[in-house]
């Protein structure tokens, strides 16, 4: 009985201690994938700023330095969301201006139209075959489609506050070249242009609010 007690005891202990050592080897393995993302973000930016520096860009007084910015930058490039796809969606602007700052809200305002365009195009291709599983007709089908087409400056003007991964300048006879990366979540991105997408359809069709409600379900 007492061997039997024992036994039972050991097994009880085994079965408490198995999830945490599942535990501890999903942190050994996120650990290792993060130590080897950031192997791989730091190898692409030394690389990517001796290019930038060759052709004369520098960074902004007080900012950080080029190397860090842009090891920044594809250290989240790199991140994925719990379903395995990026995380944020990356996009570039560049400008030419008489000043730094001037360049610099040029570059951005169109690495912001470069996002949307991104997501417009991702939202396009769902679009399609939301309609063909909704049984649009046709009118409804060309509406939708040439809104969404259209939707590039929209979702443009809904997204909010990117993340400036990195930013660089440089001079040009009198006037000032700026480079900037910008990065915004994907998902949020998605939600955005949907939201901007359906209150153009709702404004410009007479699509019936179920159908709309099945067309954006995705």
């Amino acid at each position: 009985m007492k061997v039997l007690k024992t036994l039972l005891g050991l097994v009880v202990l085994l079965a408490l201690l198995a999830p945490v050592n599942e535990s501890f080897a999903d942190k050994d393995a996120n650990k290792v994938a993060s130590k080897e993302m950031k192997r791989k973000a730091y190898k692409k930016a030394r690389k990517e700023a001796k290019k930038y520096r060759k052709k004369g860009w520098y960074t902004a007084p007080g900012a950080l330095p080029m190397d860090k910015q842009i090891e920044k930058a594809w250290e989240l490039q790199y991140l994925l969301d719990e379903n395995g796809y990026p995380l944020y969606i990356v996009a570039t602007g560049n400008s030419v201006a008489e000043t730094q700052s001037a360049a610099k809200i040029q570059s951005t305002e169109l690495a912001k139209l470069e996002l949307a365009g991104l997501v417009q195009t991702n939202v396009a291709a769902l679009i399609e075959n939301s309609i063909a599983n909704n049984q649009l007709n046709a009118e409804e089908a060309a509406s939708v489609t040439k809104t969404v087409a259209a939707s590039k400056n929209i979702i443009a003007q809904e997204i909010g506050r990117v993340i400036v991964m990195f930013e660089i300048y440089k001079k040009i006879d009198k006037n000032v070249e700026s480079s900037i990366r910008v990065g915004y979540n994907n998902e949020l991105a998605m939600e955005t242009a949907k939201k901007a997408i359906r209150k153009k359809l709702e404004e410009e069709t007479e699509i019936l609010h179920e159908k709309l409600d099945r067309l954006m379900d995705f």
